[in-house]
């Protein structure tokens, strides 16, 4: 499994290409200079030993506190500022993740300067003379045209951590990259009982929502795009986070045997699988969320399931459900609500 920042549909052909790749398994040493570990840290469930994906950033040479951040994107910015380390981001390298938070957190958010309009230049991020670099995917550190890898960072002093997803034969049934992420950052900032009481949060959160969905096995379905019959099914196979999501509402994902962030399944299967609930992905599409809707339910495709036939089709932004996000959770409810809808 791989870490996963899903980006603007410029950069969709590149991450899905990474992602359907895949990484290695097999363990690696993720402990910085300073003793702090990222990534291989512990599972916060419990469970040890945890692998993660051995080309994910781990900090680096990070031999004090930060007290100069760059983030890669808005959400690992909204992390830090519920960690109470609002103070230390001098800048984030793009601007986007933000469109869903609201109140105070939003207007935190929209105070942080923003380096580069797009998706953050090594020249922009390095100018800023960051202690750390931290964003929500490895792919954020090299993965894409003029992002700065980690040598590059590392060469002009900087550390870089980003969320790392396990390594493993099994579908992910969990949001602990996103509890992991959590971790690795309020240890590097030496703030570790705040970390555990937003983990304790969100975990709250998550109970919550699945209230009146917990093991209700029901079908679903996640799509970002209306299906073509040419083409395949294109979806979230078994080791992304939507899976994890999806599992926590008490949905059962359609393709999660199938081991990779993204999949394809044939007409033929959807059909015989016959999903009660159908997730509309938001973020990749030009159309408005509304559009892609009901394109999506207007598919002759899909026209003979259950969640068509009974309008159980709801909308999650991408931004929640595919990347460790502070509004995880929110992802889970509104998945909930739809499978409690159809049990």
């Amino acid at each position: 499994m791989t870490s996963r920042r899903i980006l603007p549909s410029a950069f969709l052909a590149t991450l899905t290409i990474a992602a359907l790749a895949g990484c290695g398994g097999g363990s690696m040493d993720h402990s910085d200079h300073s003793g702090h570990s990222a990534g291989s840290s512990a599972s916060p469930t419990g469970a040890a030993d945890v692998v993660t994906d051995p080309t994910c950033p781990a900090v680096v040479s990070l031999e004090s506190v930060p007290e100069r951040v760059v983030t890669m994107d808005a959400g690992a910015a909204a992390f830090l500022i519920e960690l109470g380390l609002g103070d230390t981001v001098v800048g984030t390298a793009a601007p986007d993740f933000k469109t869903d938070f609201s109140g105070d957190i939003r207007a935190q958010l929209d105070a942080v300067p923003v380096l580069d309009d797009g998706q953050g230049s090594a020249e922009a991020v390095i100018a800023s003379d960051p202690d750390l670099v931290t964003g929500i995917s490895q792919y954020e550190f090299g993965g894409f045209d003029g992002t700065a890898s980690v040598d590059q960072l590392e060469s002009a002093g900087s550390a870089a951590l980003s969320a790392c997803g396990a390594v493993q034969d099994v579908p992910v049934d969990n949001i602990d990259e996103t509890y992991r992420y959590i971790s690795a950052l309020s240890d590097a900032f030496d703030v570790t009982e705040r970390g555990e009481e937003l983990i304790d949060r969100i975990r709250t959160q998550v109970s919550d929502a699945t209230a009146a969905s917990r093991d209700a096995d029901v079908p679903v379905l996640s799509l970002s795009s209306v299906p073509d019959a040419g083409a395949g099914i294109n979806t979230n196979g078994g080791s992304s986070l939507a899976n994890g999501i999806i599992t926590l509402a008490g949905g059962t994902n359609i393709a999660r045997d199938q081991l990779q962030d993204f999949a394809s399944l044939s007409a033929e299967a959807v059909t015989e699988a016959n999903p009660a609930v159908i997730v509309v992905v938001s973020g990749f599409a030009d159309s408005s969320d509304e559009d892609l809707k009901a394109a999506i339910m207007a598919s002759p495709l899909l026209a003979e399931t259950d969640a068509v036939k009974n309008e159980n089709v709801v909308v999650v932004p991408q931004r929640i459900l595919l990347s460790p996000s502070l509004l995880n959770a929110d992802a889970v409810q509104i998945i909930a609500d739809a499978v409690a809808n159809a049990s």
